[in-house]
C-alpha cells in the first residue's frame, strides 16, 4: 500500500513538471500568430515622437495574450519577466511595466482592433467559398471578478435592489458556419440596440459576403428587414415581436405568419461562441471606467478569433 502512495506521488509530480512547459507552447504560437497580424496591420511607432522602447504590434500582441489568460496588468508583467520564449516570440527586449500596457489600453484606437479583427478574418480557412450566414446577438460582461452567484446570494439575503444599475454590454455578429466573430461593439447597458443592426452586419458585411442575417427579437424592426433584403441582398430572418397592440406588415407580417423556424435554430449557435469565450477566455471586461471596459471586451474578440485560428482542427473544442 505505501508503495503505491509513493507511486501515485511520483506520477503527480511528473504530470506537474510536464505540465507547466505543455501549456506554454500554446502561449508561444499565440503570441507569435499575434505578432504576425499586429505588424501586417499596425505601424510600428503610433507618432514620430514615440519612444521606440516598444512597438504597437507588441504592446498590442501582449493585451491579447492578457485577455487569452485572462491576466492583470501586474500578472503580464511577472510572466513575462519569467518566460524567456514567450518574450523571444513577441520580440522584447525588456518587459513592459504594467503601466505602459495599461496606457496603451487607454489610447487604444477602435478602429485598429477592426482592422485587426479583419486581418485575422482574412487569414481563416475557408472563407468566401459562399455567402455567410451570420447571427447577431448581445450578451454581457461581468465588471469585476466577484462571480454571478456572489452577486445572486448577495441580493437574497437582505439586498432587495440590484447592486449595480449597469453592466457592459458586448454586441457581436458571428459566422454561425465557421463560429468566428466579423464585428463587434461594446457598450454600457441596459440598452435597445436595435438600431445597431445595419452598422454592424455592414461592418462583417465589407470583408465577408453575408447571404442570411438570424437576430432574435430585440432586433426586429422593419427598417432592419428592409436593409438585409434591399442593400446586401440578403435574407432576413427576426422573428417579430408577440404584442397584440403592435400591428405587423411587410417582411415583419411574413415573420408573424410563416417563420422559417428550421433556417432560425442556427442562431443558436451564437450561444455557443459566447459560451466558448466565456469558459475558454474570459467572462469579464475589467476596468473602473467604461472605456477602459469596452477596450478590454474589444481585445476578448480578437483573443477568441486568434484562439480560434491557431486551431488546428477548426471545430470549437
Amino acid at each position: 500500500m505505501r508503495v503505491g502512495v509513493v507511486l501515485n506521488r511520483v506520477k503527480l509530480k511528473l504530470l506537474w513538471l510536464f505540465a507547466v512547459p505543455m501549456a506554454e507552447v500554446g502561449l508561444v504560437r499565440f503570441a507569435r500568430l499575434a505578432m504576425q497580424v499586429g505588424q501586417a496591420v499596425l505601424p510600428a511607432q503610433r507618432t514620430k515622437f514615440s519612444k521606440r522602447q516598444f512597438t504597437q504590434p507588441q504592446l498590442l500582441a501582449v493585451l491579447c495574450l492578457m485577455r487569452y489568460e485572462d491576466w492583470t496588468f501586474r500578472e503580464a508583467e511577472v510572466r513575462l519577466g519569467e518566460h524567456a520564449e514567450l518574450r523571444s516570440a513577441l520580440e522584447l527586449s525588456s518587459v513592459p511595466d504594467y503601466t505602459t500596457l495599461y496606457r496603451f489600453l487607454a489610447r487604444l484606437d477602435p478602429d485598429d482592433v477592426a482592422r485587426v479583427m479583419n486581418e485575422i478574418v482574412r487569414r481563416m480557412p475557408g472563407r468566401w467559398r459562399s455567402p455567410a450566414t451570420v447571427a447577431m446577438d448581445a450578451t454581457g460582461l461581468a465588471q469585476a471578478a466577484v462571480s454571478s452567484y456572489f452577486i445572486r446570494r448577495v441580493e437574497h439575503f437582505g439586498q432587495k435592489q440590484r447592486t449595480w444599475k449597469h453592466w457592459l454590454k458586448w454586441l457581436a455578429v458571428i459566422d454561425v458556419e465557421r463560429q468566428i466573430i466579423l464585428a463587434q461593439w461594446a457598450r454600457q447597458a441596459p440598452w435597445n440596440d436595435c438600431a445597431t443592426l445595419p452598422v454592424l452586419v455592414s461592418q462583417a458585411h465589407e470583408h465577408t459576403p453575408i447571404g442570411c442575417v438570424l437576430a432574435d427579437a430585440e432586433f426586429d424592426s422593419e427598417r432592419n428587414h428592409t436593409f438585409c433584403r434591399e442593400q446586401l441582398k440578403a435574407q432576413s430572418i427576426i422573428p417579430a415581436k408577440r404584442r397584440s397592440s403592435c400591428s405587423a406588415s411587410g417582411v415583419r407580417l411574413q415573420m408573424r405568419e410563416n417563420f422559417p423556424t428550421e433556417q432560425y435554430g442556427k442562431r443558436s449557435l451564437i450561444e455557443s461562441v459566447f459560451s466558448a469565450v466565456k469558459r475558454k477566455l474570459s467572462c469579464r471586461a475589467p476596468g473602473r471606467t467604461l472605456h477602459t471596459q469596452s477596450r478590454q471586451a474589444l481585445l476578448l474578440d480578437l483573443a477568441f478569433n486568434l484562439y480560434r485560428l491557431r486551431l488546428p482542427a477548426f471545430r470549437l473544442p
